[in-house]
């Protein structure tokens, strides 16, 4: 089963302290001291194996080493060991449901800043989804929905609300508005060009019965989008990231945007409400179902909220 090694360095003087702790946490085996060791900052090295389940309490009681030492955490895939596997029985819950806050931490504040990289993969994911339209492809739209960044900044907001952190929710929304504003601005502008040159034109926009998804926002659209978000959410949580392309492939987010863009542009305006609402739904739906997701893991599983310290 997989464990978190961990690597502490911490000043000499607070060493039977902290080696105290780990000892006392359930689930923590193969604890090594390496005196003096370490170099910048200066201390003892402390190297460990935790289950899963064992990392917000060791975490949060170990918090004090932020600023007087240094904490760093990795995954190990494979452990031949049987105080390891003793280690993870002995720890509250699963492997799998264990919820690390201090790294869902870290990895919601990664993704909710805006980056050249979110740029560009959410443009060439709403381009994509304007092409799909325009040539009716189902194919396409899927390739659309998959290649989209969005979801990491809204698993950002759902973080922000359960905690209450309005500087990363407000983070998170400026990286959404940005984000699908250039992207259907770009898109925007290729159908544009793509006009102007007589390559495509009005009646190269139809309405499928395959695209009504996208234009005519129901109550399933928001079911829909309340699923995703709470498979999402799971999905980062327990690592699994095959979960999260199915997600992609559920809301209609960049779909709409790609649909509002080229619309706009061919002078559709009758259906780009209906796509702007779509993509408010869906964002709406995936935040709310989100947020109820994480405060159900930290407030009811067994393994979440032992001391942690987030």
């Amino acid at each position: 089963m997989p464990v978190l090694h961990l690597r502490l360095i911490i000043p000499a003087a607070r060493t039977e302290e902290a080696t105290a702790v780990l000892e006392d946490c359930p689930g923590v085996t193969n604890i090594v001291v390496l005196p003096g060791a370490a170099r910048e900052p200066r201390g003892d090295v402390v190297l460990c194996d935790a289950a899963r389940e064992a990392a917000n309490e060791v975490l949060g009681r170990l918090k004090w080493l932020e600023t007087e030492g240094s904490i760093a955490a990795e995954q190990i895939d494979l452990s031949l060991s049987r105080a390891a596997e003793e280690a993870i029985l002995e720890a509250p819950g699963e492997p799998d449901d264990a919820v690390i806050w201090e790294e869902l931490s870290q990895k919601v504040y990664a993704e909710s800043r805006i980056t050249w990289a979110y740029l560009t993969f959410l443009a060439i994911a709403t381009q994509l989804s304007g092409i799909a339209v325009l040539q009716s492809s189902v194919i396409l739209i899927v390739g659309a929905m998959v290649l989209g960044p969005e979801f990491g900044a809204i698993a950002a907001i759902c973080f922000g609300l359960l905690h209450r952190k309005w500087h990363l929710i407000a983070t998170a929304l400026r990286t959404l508005v940005i984000g699908f504003g250039v992207a259907m601005a770009i898109t925007y502008a290729c159908a544009l060009a793509s006009y102007g040159l007589e390559w495509i034109g009005p009646e190269n926009l139809r309405v499928t019965e395959e695209f009504q998804f996208i234009v005519k926002p129901d109550r399933w659209s928001f079911i829909v989008a309340l699923l995703a978000g709470a498979a999402g959410v799971l999905s980062i949580t327990a690592g699994k990231s095959s979960a999260l392309i199915g997600v992609f492939i559920s809301v209609t987010t960049v779909p709409a945007a790609g649909y509002v863009a080229v619309a706009s542009a061919l002078g559709h305006w009758n259906e780009v409400a209906g796509s702007v609402a779509q993509l408010a739904l869906n964002v709406a739906g995936m935040v709310i179902a989100g947020t109820v997701t994480l405060f159900v893991q930290r407030r009811f599983w067994p393994q979440v909220g032992r001391r942690s310290s987030v």
